[in-house]
């Protein structure tokens, strides 16, 4: 890190104002070779940080632009280096000309995430908060905001820091047992370890579960949208929308591909899919177009499964026991009983019949709608709330949305539910210390205590430039 970076920071592409970086050990002196201030007294090179000035940048004798820059000094910057930032006008042309200037002075282009590799390398944020600003930059709800806001803010790391503090204090006295080993003595006391590891687990789990929820708001709920053929998926799709998306006809069989997209409702992500109507058929086409709507449903967090009011009983309660077989334990399934304006008694009687068929135990929301006219459409918004569990994101709890922090929680619960039954069972000292030492290399992963340079590269070439 002795050499001095430099990216834009802002979209590519042209604009008002576009921001160019300038982070390393010569920063300022780079910049100095190039700015002329308009305060004639100004010395940037002995200037305080956190100060603003106004000047040109000038080319040798050929003058660029007019830029206002903002200095910051180490180790009180985002780098925890010297940096600049470099406000110039945003054409494309000035953008261009002003990294190639500043390079020829010295600096090189930096890669993909390379201001927050060296924020994290000299410490001013741990791996886990250094990933939350990539998430941070691509949120695009107000769920997935909080949650990146969350992280960066320490929450999940403190719970991680005051786990390992517990741990590594135990470690620390079984292994003195073992310099003792021959005397035959017990520092770690065998009844507060199994206590600490109870609670730890219980942390722990609590921490993998959440994955399913913040996974899910950082990516878009998914939302499969089922039902047999001319039941009205692709009118609701519509209506949830406010667009015609999809095709809507009275011929059965119209939707035979996956139509996504998605809608905010109360700061939550929704990525809706309408699928093609299930029924049986010869037709080829179709049939590929039925396969992928269960494959749909598989991937989906909430499957919406549509009734028609005004089909045979029989026939529309066989294909809702039918495809609702399908839905898993760990998804949301809703019934909507669709074109109530049509027949109003048919469609409350239908939602009593429906309750009857399903599997005991289940208890679904079973709604009455009608897609075309969009009544009912407040109650399934709430319904869809509901089944995120937003009291879950609301509440003090940390929820995790990264697949890497998730896989090195599942190993290490794994190391410590080896070290509840060593504990157990009377097993040795030496054994107890392993399963221990490597539950705390896979939470040390996650925070980065413990990290390789592969790793640091896999993380942050998926960086945008310039962050």
């Amino acid at each position: 890190m002795e050499d001095t970076i430099v990216a834009i920071s802002t979209p590519s592409g042209s604009g008002a104002i576009a921001l160019v970086r300038l982070s390393g050990l010569n920063a300022w002196s780079i910049l100095d070779k190039s700015f002329l201030p308009y305060r004639k007294s100004l010395n940037i090179n002995n200037s305080k940080g956190y100060t603003i000035h106004y000047g040109k940048i000038r080319d040798g004798q050929k003058e660029l632009d007019d830029v206002v820059i903002t200095l910051f000094k180490a180790p009180h910057s985002y780098t925890g280096e010297d940096l600049v930032e470099i406000a110039c006008h945003g054409s494309v042309y000035i953008q261009r000309e002003l990294v190639n200037l500043l390079v020829r002075k010295g600096a090189r282009v930096a890669k993909p995430g390379e201001f927050t590799q060296r924020a994290f390398l000299n410490g001013k944020m741990d791996l886990s908060q250094a990933e939350a600003v990539a998430d941070l930059i691509a949120s695009n709800s107000r769920a997935a905001h909080q949650l990146a806001i969350s992280q960066i803010r320490g929450g999940f790391s403190k719970e991680l820091s005051i786990i390992r503090a517990e741990l590594l204090h135990f470690v620390s006295l079984i292994e003195l047992e073992l310099d003792f080993s021959e005397e035959d003595v017990e520092f770690a006391d065998r009844t507060s370890l199994k206590l600490l590891i109870d609670g730890i687990l219980d942390k722990v789990s609590r921490l993998a579960v959440s994955f399913d929820l913040g996974n899910a708001i950082k990516s878009g709920v998914p939302v499969a949208i089922v039902g047999e053929t001319n039941v009205g998926k692709s009118t609701l799709l519509n209506k949830l929308l406010k667009e015609e998306k999809a095709i809507v006809s009275e011929i059965a069989g119209t939707t035979r591909d996956v139509i996504e997209d998605c809608i905010h409702l109360r700061g939550i992500e929704f990525r809706f899919i309408d699928t093609a109507g299930i029924r049986d058929t010869h037709d080829e086409i179709e049939h590929i177009g039925i396969e992928r709507s269960y494959a749909q449903m598989n991937k989906a967090r909430i499957i919406l499964l549509i009734a028609d009011a005004t089909a045979p009983e029989e026939q529309s309660l066989w294909w809702v026991e039918k495809i609702s077989g399908h839905a898993r334990k760990d998804q949301h399934l809703a019934i909507l009983v669709n074109k109530s304006d049509l027949n109003p008694e048919e469609a409350e009687k239908r939602m009593h019949r429906i309750k009857e068929v399903l599997a005991s135990g289940s208890n679904p929301p079973i709604l009455k709608i009608s897609a075309k006219k969009g009544s009912g459409m407040p109650q399934l918004e709430d319904a869809l709330l509901d089944l995120v569990h937003l009291e879950d994101l609301e509440s003090s709890d940390v929820i995790i949305s990264n697949a890497r922090h998730y896989e090195a929680l599942v190993h290490a619960r794994t190391a410590l539910e080896r070290t509840r039954i060593s504990l157990d069972t009377g097993t040795s000292a030496e054994y107890l210390a392993q399963d221990i030492r490597e539950a705390l290399f896979f939470l040390g992963q996650i925070t980065g205590e413990i990290a390789t340079e592969e790793v640091l590269g896999n993380i942050f070439k998926n960086f945008c430039i310039g962050k």
